[in-house]
């Protein structure tokens, strides 16, 4: 699903991903119509301007995740400014690239995003990891404080050895293919073992499971 404001630029990155394979369920111009037309077409996959006429991308990003826990949001924005990706992310966006980005980094990042690797313009992503990092030295985050996530803490989920060490690498801000390449593994491996354990740990994307396994030290 494309949300955008600008006719020209939605009905153009909407034709860009039909002629790249992708199936576009709708397209939306506003912000309150996307969050109720997504929880109609069910889209996988959000590209979502942060500019809207009505309301702000960051409370559509609350307003998707709330109708579709499971989507994935990619944002795209002519705005690279930090606190705007950080709101971003802290509302549950997947990812985010500015408006410059090539069509086929541009087309390259909505089939990562799709797959659940978090997506961002270069640069930003350090910035994302930095701020948890942040948050988690000052413990606001949380389950900031919190024992290590092989469960250690009372009640905790347990997680196999191997999914703390997927964990530990997508602490890390790896891809899912640096952390098949890192562990000798396939790509849907790994991406079975970051499902199971945000199944696990009751977290709905990478970018939620990022800050969790920082919060708990496993970044070192």
């Amino acid at each position: 699903m494309v949300v955008d404001d600008h006719p020209m630029w939605r009905e153009g990155v909407a034709r860009d991903l039909t002629e790249a394979g992708f199936l576009v369920v709708a397209t939306s111009g506003e912000g309150r119509q996307a969050i109720r037309v997504a929880a109609a077409a069910r889209p996988d996959v959000v590209v979502l301007d942060l500019q809207l006429p009505d309301i702000s991308g960051v409370e559509v990003v609350r307003g998707l995740r709330a109708a579709l826990p499971d989507v994935r949001v990619l944002m795209l924005s002519a705005s690279g400014e930090q606190q705007s990706v950080l709101d971003a992310v802290k509302a549950g966006a997947t990812g985010y690239l500015v408006k410059s980005t090539a069509p086929a980094e541009f087309l390259d990042a909505v089939r990562r995003t799709a797959a659940g690797d978090p997506v961002f313009t270069p640069g930003l992503a350090g910035l994302v990891l930095g701020e948890y990092r942040r948050l988690a030295a000052a413990g606001t985050g949380p389950g900031s404080g919190a024992g290590p996530a092989d469960g250690a803490e009372p009640g905790a989920p347990r997680l196999t050895e191997r999914e703390t060490e997927v964990l530990r690498l997508v602490a890390k801000g790896m891809s899912y293919k640096q952390i098949a390449q890192r562990l000798g593994l396939s790509h849907r491996t790994v991406q079975n073992h970051v499902q199971n354990t945000l199944g696990k740990l009751q977290l709905h994307n990478r970018v939620e499971l990022t800050r969790y396994a920082i919060e708990r030290g496993l970044d070192d």
